[in-house]
This record gives C-alpha cells, structure tokens and sequence, in this order.
C-alpha cells in the first residue's frame, strides 16, 4: 500500500463508522470553537481599551503632584509635597518641545439651567484644551484664551448635558448656575461618548481657575504638556522635569508618558488574551483525552481487520501509519469545523451585540490548528502501536 491507499483505506475507515467518527471530531471542534471566542472576546477588549486611550493622542506628558518613586534616603517628616499650579503649566508653555499645555481640575457638582438642575462632571480645563485632546465644539466656541489666573465665568457644555438641560434649544448666551458660582454659556461640545465608562457628554467645562474656586482647591490635579509626535520622549521628560525642578526645587512631582502607560495597558491585555486562550485549550485537551479514547475503542473493535491486514502482508509500519492518518484526518477534520463555528459566532456576537468589542487574532487560530493537528498524531501514537503489535493469529481469533 502507498500514501494515496492509505489515505484512502483510513478515509473508508471513517466513513464506515460516522457516529464514532463525529463523536472523535467534535470535540476536537468544541476545543478549537472555545479557543478562538475567548481569544476573540480577549482581542476585541484589547483593541477597545487601546483605542479609547489613543483617541486623544500618544504624544502627551501627564504630571501629577507627588513623587511616586522614591530614591535615596528619606527627607524626614517635614517635607512637603508643592502643589501644581496653573503657573506651572505656564511655565512650561516656554519648553521648546510644548505644543500645549493644560492644567486641570474634575470635580462633580450641580449645575442649574434651562428651569432644570443635574448633578454633572465639572472639568475644569485652559483655553488649550480642545486642541490638545482633539476635541470639537458642535456649536459656539470653546474656552478662550485670557487671563489663565482670572478668566471670565464662561462655560462650555458637553452634548448630554446640553440635551438633558435645555433640549433642542440654542443655550448660547443663557446663564448657567455651577454650585454657587454664574457662569455664560458660550459653546457646546460635539459628541464624544464615553471613555472607559467616563462620559465626556455629561460635563461641563469651565476655565481651571474658576474650577478651583467651585471646589475649594488650591492646586490643580494634573498638568498635560502635548508635544510634537516626532519629539523624542527622553528629551521632552528630560527638559520638562529640569523645568519643573527649577520651579519647585526639587523633584515633587511625577511624570508618566502616555506611551508608557499604553505599553504597560497593553502588557496586561496582551496577558489576558493568553490567560482566554489557555482557558480554550483546556477545553481542547478535554476533546484530547475523548479522541484517545476512542481510538482505543476502535483498535478493539477492529482487531480482526488488524489481524486480517497481517495476514495480508501489512507490516506493522503500515498498519501505525494506518491508525494515524486516522486520527490526524478526525483532529484536522474537527479543527476546521471548530475554525468555522467559532469564527462564525465571534462574527455573529460582533454584529448582534455592538457593544461586544469581538477580534479574531489569526494567531492564536494557526496556533490551535496546528495544535489539533499535533493532538491528533499523539492521540494515534499508543493506538496505532497497540495495533501494530497485535499477533495476526491473536487478532483473526477476535472475530
């Protein structure tokens, strides 16, 4: 017998026992089916985080008050930490590699207008802001630029915000009461949905100065600084924190990267995905152990077509090679049906159910193909031996 007879004497095999041979099959299918809508459900939710965080731009320094790491010995309890100000964020418009800068503040309060109250996001940003974080007014102007240390009482509403308070109606010149404070409505912000379950809809905007004086602060919580994209990062963090040490004398502060947190994100993420995936192929390990079994079965059920095939002048190569093409035909056969089932749902749950981020990593698919292929050849191995030392007399007997 050559390759092609074999072929086609384990294909006949198959066939002639298609309970068994489904049975062997789909659970090599439901393994590698479990494997790609994990992987795919892990994928998709990596893309969506990494997305949402991309939206505004890789190129931006956050600083926030405080040092994180701490180095040397300690300066005892005496040491305070220095408050970020609106004149840091100032200062620091003079670096050669700021294209902006924005000093911020978020609190929450109440805001009245249109005969209606409720309970928002107050963001307290500079004039820079909508530019830096790539954000657009649907009608009216944002923040303008003035004296950062006492702007006017202008406000700027998100669109939830503005449909929740007045509707369809143009609020533009209406008066908007924050907590205690009056503020002119001078804009409304396109819709911008959430990010990372912060609605940026539901906010309103106003000058960081006046911020602070709604929520009684004295210092801001983070400076953003926006550099060029073709800025090297070492340089800017490097000129930005001498800048910031110059100001306050020492090194109170921290400064994170945004590609530094993207890459620690998507550190975690891409551990997430593997951990789905490892959970998918338990399930293929279980369709594993249901594949050796019943080819077990079969070598029991066939020992007189073993021993005939001895008689016949097989050699006990022939027959093992016999065994698994049998089962490398049964796993691949359950891991393309598997393949078109799993893919088929992801696809289906990302089109049903919008809010279900669902992206099929090709790789993690070649890799529990190739694995189910693997699987079926090890699943044939103490089979196929078992067969292949069957005495012919032994196994004719059987019948």
């Amino acid at each position: 017998m050559n390759f092609a007879e074999s072929l086609k004497f384990a294909l006949q095999s198959l066939t002639a026992h298609p309970v068994r041979t489904l049975l062997s099959a789909s659970g090599i299918a439901i393994g590698i089916a479990a494997v790609i809508l994990l992987t795919s459900i892990g994928a998709g939710i990596q893309h969506f985080v990494l997305s949402e965080f991309t939206q505004f731009g890789t190129n931006i320094l956050n600083i926030t008050p405080g040092k994180i790491r701490t180095r040397g010995t300690s300066t005892g309890s005496i040491g305070s930490v220095r408050l970020l100000t609106i004149d840091d964020s100032l200062a620091l418009k003079a670096s050669r590699y700021a294209t902006y800068t924005n000093a911020t503040v978020t609190g929450n309060a109440e805001v009245r207008g249109g005969g209606r109250s409720r309970r928002v996001t107050i963001s307290g940003q500079g004039p820079d802001f909508d530019r830096a974080f790539n954000m657009h007014t649907a009608i009216g102007r944002f923040l303008p630029a003035g004296d950062p240390r006492n702007p006017r009482a202008f406000a700027v509403l998100g669109a939830k915000t503005h449909k929740e308070l007045y509707g369809d109606a143009n609020p533009l010149g209406s008066v908007l009461q924050v907590g205690g404070s009056r503020f002119r409505i001078i804009g409304v912000m396109a819709a911008k949905g959430q990010v990372l379950g912060f609605d940026l809809d539901d906010t309103v905007y106003i000058p960081t100065a006046r911020a602070l004086e709604v929520f009684n602060r004295e210092g801001v919580m983070e400076i953003h600084v926006v550099y060029p994209p073709t800025a090297p990062v070492e340089e800017v963090i490097d000129e930005i924190r001498r800048m910031m040490v110059e100001r306050h004398g020492r090194e109170d502060f921290t400064i994170t990267p945004q590609q530094q947190m993207l890459s620690t994100l998507s550190t975690v993420l891409n551990v997430l995905t593997f951990a789905v995936a490892v959970l998918g192929g338990i399930s293929l390990l279980v369709g594993a152990v249901g594949m050796i079994t019943l080819m077990h079965i079969a070598v029991n059920e066939r020992m007189a077509e073993i021993g005939l095939l001895n008689a016949l002048g097989a050699t006990p190569g022939r027959i093992r090679i016999l065994f698994l093409l049998e089962s490398t035909i049964l796993s691949t056969l359950g891991g393309m049906i598997g393949l078109v089932v799993g893919a088929g749902i992801a696809g289906l749950s990302g089109m049903l159910i919008s809010e279900l981020p669902v992206s099929i990593p090709w790789r993690y698919v070649m890799a529990a193909l190739i694995l189910s292929g693997l699987i079926g050849l090890a699943a044939g191995v103490v089979p196929a031996m078992r067969a292949a030392r069957l005495n012919p007399v032994d196994a004719l007997r059987a019948e």
